[in-house]
């Protein structure tokens, strides 16, 4: 009697993560310009689940590939919560990549690009006088 208790609790605490799990959140990317706070259209997002409740599940999605729009969004419609991973890349904007963490049933995460560095090369401060 006492194994048949101790099963059932068992069997209600996975059906209770399994739940859980299943908690989606629907995600929006919001792209801007550091510099002018303007949107970035045709950014690629890479989105990846890297860890939470529910990302071994075979029939759960866990990475993403897209573009913004011309608002510089991108909405991923239902996905686990958890930890992930956020890249974008976009023309003459520094690539980005970070982590974050999704918790809310609908969450928006913005990100400004910042305009690419300028080029830095050890044979331009040579003092040495070609031959």
């Amino acid at each position: 009697m006492k194994k048949t208790r101790a099963y059932l609790l068992i069997l209600t605490c996975l059906a209770a993560l399994t739940l859980s799990a299943a908690d989606p959140t629907k995600l929006t990317v919001h792209v801007v310009s550091a510099v002018t706070g303007k949107p970035i259209d045709r950014a690629s997002v890479i989105v990846r689940f890297k860890e939470g409740l529910g990302v071994n599940l075979k029939k759960i999605q866990t990475s993403w590939e897209t573009k913004t729009n011309q608002e510089g969004s991108v909405t991923l419609p239902s996905m686990p919560q958890g930890k992930i991973q956020i890249q974008i890349i976009a023309s003459y904007y520094q690539t980005f990549g970070d982590t974050f963490v999704t918790d809310k049933p609908e969450q928006t995460i913005e990100i400004k690009l910042n305009p690419p560095q300028p080029q830095y090369s050890e044979d331009s401060k040579s003092t040495a006088v070609p031959k």
